[in-house]
């Protein structure tokens, strides 16, 4: 059995090719429709959770409010977190560096690309 990747974003397309090319590759997922959903899994879940994909901009929470909720809870403290998003701005990709966010990928990504990035 593979690791438990969380893909919290709005877009069920997205969520549904990022889904797809992890669990083709082994992973298991867990899919959050919106960061306030991400954030429940995320406590739910947070003993299996290996890596987070989060969009940037969600409704109820943004990636960037369950980034920092998600680094405020024990276990999941140092879990990887890769933001995969529109968004292009250097001051949110910034705050996401402060977070120990390593990654930003910027929408669409192929799923080779997808596929190194979390390998």
């Amino acid at each position: 059995m593979g690791k438990t990747i969380m893909i919290a974003d709005d877009s069920e397309l997205i969520r549904n090719q990022v889904s797809r090319c992890l669990m083709e590759a082994g992973y298991n997922v867990i899919l959050a429709v919106d960061g306030k959903d991400g954030l429940e899994k995320a406590i739910k879940n947070q003993k299996d959770i290996a890596l987070f994909i989060l969009d940037y901009n969600m409704p109820n929470m943004t990636g960037m409010e369950l980034c920092r909720k998600i680094r405020s809870l024990g276990p999941l403290k140092e879990t990887p977190v890769l933001f995969l998003t529109t968004e292009t701005s250097q001051d949110k990709r910034q705050e996401a560096k402060a977070l120990g966010v390593k990654t930003w990928v910027v929408k669409p990504v192929k799923d080779e690309t997808l596929a190194k990035l979390v390998g």
